[in-house]
């Protein structure tokens, strides 16, 4: 793998950039302080915004990191407030692996933004970082974000009974993951 850090994405309808202190507002009020949102995510909801601006300052940081991948995903036709996030949750070296993590306002659901920009996602990190597998989890009541993953080609690997947690608690984790042989066959 070659680690290339946060790099700006361009999609037909997306721009996935780098997060800046200044998009804390956008944050809030365009996802982080929605309980619908977080429902089935690790994190809390968002109180204020002064904790997304802590969240942020924490990111923003990471990008000194040439293996850290955090990307805001904002509308080419609007302004360029974030709508949303995708990032690497974990990764392996060893065995060439980025596990990915998103989440998007609930005004933009269903309107095929998560698989654009998790397919521009993939595309970066099978031809430019060289990453053997990519894969993601999700709860299974949260079958919008198998939809996404299965749009994008992932296949269905299994399910972790009671194997992950959430803000539901302790949940099953459906486990899905895509090889770039798989993704270059296509």
């Amino acid at each position: 793998m070659k680690q290339l850090g946060t790099q700006k994405l361009e999609t037909k309808r997306l721009i996935l950039r780098p997060f800046l202190l200044a998009d804390a507002e956008a944050m809030y009020h365009n996802w982080a302080n929605d309980d619908e949102v977080t429902k089935y995510l690790m994190w809390p909801t968002h109180e204020t915004v002064e904790v997304s601006r802590g969240v942020l300052e924490e990111w923003t940081a990471g990008y000194r990191k040439a293996d850290y991948y955090q990307w805001a995903i904002t509308l080419k036709a609007e302004d360029d407030a974030p709508i949303g996030s995708i990032s690497v949750v974990s990764q392996d070296d060893k065995v060439e692996m980025v596990h990915i993590g998103y989440c998007i306002g609930r005004k933009w659901w269903q309107q095929g933004i998560m698989p654009e920009a998790l397919a521009a996602v993939m595309q970066f990190f099978f031809e430019e970082v060289g990453v053997n597998r990519i894969e993601s989890r999700f709860d299974p009541r949260n079958v919008g974000s198998g939809k996404v993953m299965e749009k994008c080609g992932m296949t269905y690997e299994g399910t972790l009974r009671a194997g992950d947690w959430n803000n539901q608690g302790i949940c099953d984790a459906v486990m899905y993951a895509i090889l770039a042989s798989d993704y270059l066959a296509n």
